[in-house]
């Protein structure tokens, strides 16, 4: 039989969780940068976003964060815009949750911007009754069955 010669197995390469539970301070956008909400993940180290300016992007996930920082549909990141290709960026920094109601407290993101959600568009405050997937009947309808 082989030696082992390794130095261990999945568990070692997957790392200790370091401590993002502790407060970080609260980063805010520079020149080049820009504040956008994830719309759909692509896989492959991309995500579609929709950033604040308007402008829907294809932003690719840094490696710094690749498989240590799971990023989602509906979280709010902080991506640099690129000044030779204008529909891509990269992800700098994902917020919190509780840090991106900061951000929309200080102004930083517009009013509507919908923060804890699992998708970007769902459904609006108008359309309330859409959700309801079940019909009513009433008695005269039931005995006619």
């Amino acid at each position: 039989m082989p030696k082992n010669k390794g130095k261990g197995g999945k568990n070692r390469k997957r790392g200790k969780n370091e401590a993002d539970d502790e407060k970080r301070e609260l980063v805010f956008k520079e020149d080049g940068q820009e504040y956008a909400q994830v719309l759909r993940m692509l896989g492959n180290g991309r995500c579609e976003a929709m950033c604040i300016d308007g402008t829907k992007r294809l932003c690719h996930i840094r490696g710094k964060m690749h498989k240590k920082v799971w990023i989602a549909a509906g979280d709010i990141v902080l991506v640099g815009l690129r000044d030779y290709q204008d529909d891509k960026a990269d992800v700098i920094l994902k917020y919190m949750p509780d840090e991106a109601r900061l951000l929309k407290a200080y102004g930083e993101l517009p009013e509507n911007t919908r923060l804890n959600e699992g998708i970007a568009g769902g459904l609006d405050e108008e359309d309330e009754g859409a959700g309801d997937d079940y019909i009513e009947f009433e008695d005269e309808d039931i005995d006619k069955i």
